[in-house]
């Protein structure tokens, strides 16, 4: 799995636009756009902003550690959504 991919799962989690994330990162959206299709890779400053802004600081950790981006999207993202959840 494409690490443009896990940004686009964090931001949509965040319920955030690739306006609204391009906003807070100051960026542009096709630069967004570009991220999440794999087309540009983002350097450590941008991929570890990415994760705070989405509040996914998690999955960036678990990225790192080696973790593939399928067990991520599929294992992590919904135990720590629903962990979330149950604390609100």
């Amino acid at each position: 799995m494409k690490m443009g991919s896990i940004l686009q799962a964090c931001r949509e989690r965040a319920g955030l636009s690739q306006e609204e994330l391009a906003h807070r990162m100051n960026r542009t959206q096709p630069c967004i756009s570009k991220f999440e299709n794999s087309v540009k890779v983002p350097d450590a400053v941008t991929f570890m902003e990415w994760f705070k802004q989405t509040n996914s600081q998690e999955v960036a950790v678990a990225f790192l550690m080696g973790m593939d981006g399928l067990t991520i999207l599929q294992t992590l993202l919904p135990i720590i959504s629903g962990f979330i959840w149950w604390n609100i």
